[in-house]
């Protein structure tokens, strides 16, 4: 199985994975690869390619329908990104003071969009959890 890290390091396999999470509370059964060559402006075996990449590597759940396939968003595989950035969320006064000033340094940029990027994974495994409870509609 590929590196969880390697997969995501893909800008259109991050764009079809934004796209699963955005579509998934209007069409929690999944995403044809017809809606997603659609919103994404991307060749269909463009798409197929990274969507088996991502189904690899679990990040994505696949239904099939007769001949159709519907892709949702599976975020287990993004714990392994989430304990991995644990400890760079810890901060001294010298980063915040930073912050501050808005003089953040590039790696903190970079790793401020990927814990933002998890956190809104995080954010949508949770609300799946809480929405399959028993007793919720």
């Amino acid at each position: 199985m590929a590196d969880i890290f390697d997969v995501i390091a893909d800008g259109t396999r991050r764009d079809i994975l934004r796209l699963l999470l955005d579509r998934s509370s209007a069409h929690p059964s999944g995403s044809s690869v017809s809606q997603i060559v659609g919103e994404l402006g991307v060749s269909q075996p463009t798409v197929s390619k990274h969507l088996r990449v991502l189904r690899d590597a679990g990040l994505v759940a696949v239904r099939e329908e007769g001949q159709h396939r519907y892709y949702s968003l599976s975020t287990h595989p993004l714990d392994e990104i989430d304990a991995w950035l644990v400890p760079f969320l810890e901060t001294d006064d010298e980063t915040l003071a930073a912050a501050a000033t808005g003089a953040l340094p590039e790696q903190a940029v970079h790793a401020a969009d990927v814990v933002g990027r998890a956190a809104a994974s995080a954010k949508h495994a949770l609300d799946s959890v809480l929405r399959n409870l028993p007793g919720r509609p």
